[in-house]
């Protein structure tokens, strides 16, 4: 199936633009060439450390990663968000640095550095504190201003903590400069701590797999399957993008990139469908959200969630797996009332017939269903996805049997732009080692979190009313944290801050992890900043705020459900986290509460409904949603209530 493109920017560019990483440079042939072999290179190092690590251990490893990746991104990324795209002489000066800083453990000799931990020398100092100054400056390139103010000032924590009032619960000791940076440069808790471990060991490699399923033509067929599940309606448009959405997460794993990716495809015909242009950029930048929150891939925070839990990254997949699908839910019911609210007409899309399509292109699942299947036979996820994307590039040559350089290129050219997408996620994490590293040192994460539970303690001395209290206050920090930091590190900074918090009232590791999670990504669509949502606009050419509210309709089911985690024991078989029976009656009453919701935001059940129903299901869906007994009675309760008057109504009206 092709589609007229949209007449505007390409997808690459709006997306760029707008995602919540700076737009890359467009280099000209030699820097291109340096950095495509650079990255290629990076990616023989990551695939080798797979099967034949190094037997100096993972931190050595980490060393390299860091100090061959670091100088891509003074070559990738400009020091203004405009400029010129081919580096200057500072920013080849700056990736030499780099690279000599980055590698500087290894060149005075691996062992002998880490023998110095504690007391490193003037030289190791100098090299750290530049290692520290251009992670901080690749990040700024790469994502903002925002995280390394935030790093400066965790910095400024450490180092002035000691001049606070000692009676202060945030007061310590204070810690020196060259203590400072040999916790930063020589310490597993720093640079080189679990973020950057997750990001060299898991994140890259997944994204190296979406590159090359992408090249494989596996985005097109996933487009094209879902054009020609959906049969000729007024409600099939939106079926169709919210489908395509979240296949498309399967490759892709920047819901910006899938919102845009998928608006270049699937807007002319909303267009045609006569969705209005807030709607439909809405629609898009929900369903392109979801590819973060999808399984078998999710977002680069699943991966930590995995580390810092010490758990499979199948059992984080199991988590996922229920609330998943009622954010889709949510989404599908507010895109049926809209259709029918706005009068959506049909469309007639020239589609294949889907079982042909199956017969040419279904293997393109199977590397998907390996991912899962080898996860529960016990096999490393980093090693599943290697041999998933072994899987991808072989169905992909056999399809192309008849052009196997062509394969082939495309399949090298796949490694190294996988590598050059995961630039800015390995600068984040760099930069997040900074804030984890000085919570470590400090103790700050448990005195935040005591503050937090005490200021909810202030209001109440009720156990429960507290933890709904905390509960709230932690969803409005995650999601204020995410307006100003990428998705991974709002998840790591809440996570050492808040997440001891909610442990402290009792809350199980999974449902925290969980909550924070699902926070961090929905402050993607969170209005003022709602990036997905502005790139949406920028494809439909609709109001931004416009947009960004028809996201926030068509989500908010997704603001409320991580809720239900938390405030009750059963909240834990949403997580698939209980036995068979508790997880079907917690499902559906969750999925109730959901419909219940999309009744409210979208204004329609059979047919226009009042606002004084509308406020009837409001408690409605925050009731079941508290998944105890008495609490469900009232929400049905209310829902019968609602559904009555709305019956009445609607007969006398008619």
């Amino acid at each position: 199936m092709t589609t007229e493109p949209v007449e505007r920017d390409s997808p690459a560019e709006i997306a760029a633009e707008h995602d919540e990483e700076r737009p890359a440079r467009k280099l000209s042939r030699v820097p291109d060439r340096v950095v495509y072999f650079v990255a290629l290179a990076v990616a023989v190092l990551v695939l080798k450390q797979v099967f034949f690590p190094f037997a100096k251990g993972n931190q050595f490893y980490l060393v390299l990663f860091l100090g061959v990746t670091l100088p891509l991104i003074f070559l990738c990324y400009r020091p203004r968000l405009r400029g010129r795209d081919d580096p200057g002489w500072t920013d080849w000066a700056l990736a030499v640095l780099a690279l000599a800083v980055g590698l500087y453990p290894v060149f005075v000799g691996y062992d002998d550095f880490l023998n110095r931990q504690g007391i490193l020398s003037p030289l190791d100092i100098v090299a750290g504190a530049l290692l520290l100054v251009l992670i901080l400056e690749a990040t700024r390139r790469t994502t903002g201003l925002v995280l390394p103010i935030v790093c400066l000032l965790f910095l400024a924590y450490a180092y002035y903590g000691g001049f606070l009032p000692q009676n202060w619960g945030i007061a310590h000791a204070g810690i020196d400069f060259s203590q400072i940076v040999n916790a930063l440069f020589n310490d597993a808790s720093g640079f080189y701590g679990t973020p950057l471990d997750v990001a060299a060991s898991y994140i890259v490699l997944f994204t190296l797999y979406g590159a090359v399923l992408n090249a494989s033509g596996a985005g097109q067929f996933f487009v094209d399957i879902s054009f020609a599940a959906f049969r000729r309606s007024r409600t099939a448009p939106g079926r169709t993008t919210v489908l395509s959405g979240f296949l498309l997460g399967t490759v892709s794993g920047s819901g910006t990139a899938t919102a845009v990716s998928l608006g270049s495809i699937t807007w002319p015909i909303l267009e045609k469908a006569r969705y209005p242009k807030e709607n439909a950029g809405g629609l898009l930048a929900a369903s392109g959200i979801g590819a973060i929150l999808s399984p078998p891939t999710l977002g680069a925070a699943a991966f930590i969630i995995a580390e810092y839990l010490q758990t499979s990254y199948l059992k984080v997949l199991v988590w996922a797996t229920v609330p998943t699908l009622l954010y889709y839910l949510g989404i599908v019911f507010a895109m049926e009332a809209d259709a029918r609210r706005f009068k959506a007409e049909a469309v007639d899309v020239p589609h294949a017939d889907p079982w042909n399509l199956l017969r040419r292109g279904g293997y393109h699942f199977l590397s998907l269903a390996i991912i899962v299947v080898f996860l529960a036979l016990d096999i490393p996820p980093f090693a599943a996805v290697v041999y998933a994307t072994g899987v991808a590039a072989l169905f992909a040559l056999i399809a192309r049997r008849h052009d196997v350089r062509g394969w082939a290129k495309d399949m090298v050219d796949a490694l190294s732009a996988g590598v050059r997408g995961a630039l800015p996620v390995i600068a984040v994490c760099a930069a997040a080692g900074v804030i984890t590293s000085t919570i470590t040192k400090t103790g700050l994460g448990l005195e935040l979190a005591d503050a937090l539970v005490e200021l909810a303690g202030v209001l109440t001395d009720n156990g429960t009313v507290v933890l709904i209290l905390t509960v709230l206050l932690s969803a409005v920090a995650v999601g204020v944290l995410g307006l100003a930091v990428p998705v991974t590190a709002s998840f790591i900074i809440a996570w050492v801050v808040i997440g001891p918090a909610l442990e402290t009232l009792g809350v199980a590791d999974a449902e925290r992890a969980m909550f924070i999670f699902y926070y961090a990504v929905l402050s993607e669509v969170t209005p003022p900043t709602a990036l997905a949502a502005v790139a949406s606009a920028a494809i439909t050419g609709g109001s931004v705020l416009g947009t960004m509210w028809q996201c926030w309709k068509y989500t908010l089911p997704a603001f409320l459900v991580p809720i239900a985690f938390v405030l009750t024991d059963n909240g834990a078989a949403l997580l698939l986290e209980s036995d068979v029976l508790t997880v079907l009656w917690v499902t559906a009453v969750s999925a109730l509460a959901v419909a219940a919701l999309a009744v409210v935001t979208g204004g329609w059940l059979f047919g226009p409904v009042s606002l004084p129903v509308r406020l009837l299901f409001v408690p409605a869906a925050l009731c079941l949603l508290y998944l105890e007994p008495v609490p469900i009675a009232i929400g049905a309760a209310c829902g019968a209530g609602a559904l009555l008057t709305h019956a009445v109504i609607k007969r006398r009206t008619a």
